[in-house]
């Protein structure tokens, strides 16, 4: 098979919860897809991908043109599925995958996901479906069974992780206080500088911060200030792994 079936085919492995190559070698593939094929349908398909993954550059291209000052968010990157709710006038609307399945009455079932939220506002609520006090493979491995299956009876260590208003127009940092107000469960996260980046990512590397609360194979890095996110839409948030 050629690259981009290579691809399409591992990715569909690791999010069937089968992941059968590291996720260092998969992230070597798919930048060299990108570099080969930017226009594949592997990145472009929206209606496929309404959940894009994390930009997984090398820090110092992220931090590039970015004073050192710069104010971020470190959060765990939790390792579970990713999973996008809808809520209308207050209630339940719709849950979708990163592949756009419609797994409404699978995520109606977790027990910390609000049914009804105190807003008579769409709000479209990004999270990660994960397993409380697993390992990230398990984690992961356990909540795409369960999307997968025909069981409506989730595990009880499946929680929902809500960290993104995917339509909201506010901070991320106000966004996740708002999340909280709403009812929803959101990571554990540090407002810091740019400039301290680097030393989160070697706490995390010996287990000095988020365990044992999340299943975690990487820190999430998010730029706090609204106008720098309007300034670089996709680039204000970055997954840092190794």
């Amino acid at each position: 098979m050629n690259l981009e079936q290579q691809v399409k085919h591992l990715d569909k492995h690791y999010r069937d919860g089968n992941p059968i190559v590291s996720d260092k070698k998969f992230d070597i593939l798919e930048k060299k897809l990108y570099e080969m094929h930017p226009d594949s349908d592997y990145f472009t398909n929206r209606d496929a991908l309404p959940l894009p993954s994390l930009e997984k550059d090398p820090i110092e291209d992220f931090i590039d043109d970015l004073p050192l000052c710069t104010m971020v968010m470190i959060e765990p990157k939790i390792d579970g599925c990713a999973v996008a709710i809808e809520y209308r006038n207050g209630r339940f609307y719709k849950a979708i995958t990163r592949k756009g399945k419609d797994i409404t009455e699978k995520i109606f079932k977790i027990q910390d996901v609000p049914l009804f939220i105190p807003t008579e506002k769409t709000i479209q609520v990004r999270g990660e479906l994960f397993c409380f006090l697993e390992k990230g493979a398990v984690s992961q491995r356990k909540a795409a069974g369960y999307l997968r299956s025909a069981d409506f009876n989730p595990d009880t260590s499946l929680r929902f992780c809500a960290f993104q208003i995917i339509n909201g127009d506010t901070d991320n940092y106000d966004s996740i206080v708002y999340l909280n107000k709403l009812g929803f469960k959101t990571p554990v996260h540090s407002l810091t500088e740019l400039r301290f980046v680097e030393t989160y990512r070697k706490w995390w590397l010996k287990d000095r911060i988020f365990e044992p609360y999340y299943p975690t194979d990487g820190i999430v890095v998010k730029i706090v200030s609204r106008q720098i996110q309007l300034d670089r839409p996709d680039y204000w948030q970055m997954a840092i792994k190794y």
